[in-house]
């Protein structure tokens, strides 16, 4: 016995409100989080520790890179990507390390550290530091490109859970875990990231003491 005229039209009118609701859902964007960006105030920290620390970089620009110092706990200027007066690099979504051919005179590096905590305890490796290398045009950072996960269906960028040990420029250690990827408003390119540093070039992270994060 074939299916009914009147079957197959309840049948098609419900695949095509399911095909219907997954769209809609797909173009729904959920709220996220936004970070205004943290003014520069570039200041020595000399051999202390500093953090842990909550910072936003703008790197909203599609065609600048904006530099980070963590001696200096700042978004920094410089005149050329071969200085060593800074240790991470943003474009958008691209991270990238003063170390390998980003430029060979800097020490930077990166660890995965898997999905650690943070504030707690932990001591960095002494070696396994990646540094950059050039693909094309652009450098990158074969680890920092995978600090976040994509979602084809909202479209939204979502930091990976996974904290990552830095070496510095200079060979000193920071350790990091980024938080955001957005700006006020849900509009994308504010990175957003915690910070411990130390400044002696000890690779041991004591717990952070509990007080609130420096803004």
């Amino acid at each position: 016995m074939k299916p009914s005229t009147v079957v197959l039209s309840t049948v098609a009118v419900i695949f095509l409100a399911l095909i219907a609701g997954v769209v809609t859902s797909s173009l729904r964007r959920p709220s996220v989080e936004g970070f205004v960006p943290t003014a520069p105030e570039p200041q020595e920290v000399g051999d202390g520790q500093v953090g842990p620390r909550l910072v936003t970089v703008d790197a909203t620009a599609h065609d600048a890179w904006i530099f980070f110092d963590f001696s200096r706990g700042s978004v920094v200027e410089v005149g050329s990507r071969r200085s060593l007066d800074w240790d991470i690099a943003f474009q958008r979504h691209r991270i990238i390390s003063n170390g390998g051919e980003s430029n060979p005179l800097g020490r930077a590096g990166v660890a995965d550290l898997g999905d650690v905590d943070i504030d707690g305890p932990l001591t960095l490796p002494a070696a396994d530091y990646l540094g950059d290398e050039q693909r094309g045009d652009t450098p990158r950072n074969r680890r920092l490109e995978d600090w976040y996960d994509y979602s084809w269906t909202s479209h939204l960028l979502e930091p990976a859970n996974r904290t990552y040990g830095i070496r510095t420029a200079d060979g000193y250690y920071a350790v990091l875990r980024f938080v955001s990827y957005y700006c006020p408003a849900g509009r994308p390119g504010c990175v957003s990231f915690r910070y411990r540093y130390r400044g002696d070039g000890e690779r041991r992270f004591e717990r952070a003491p509990e007080t609130p994060e420096e803004e």
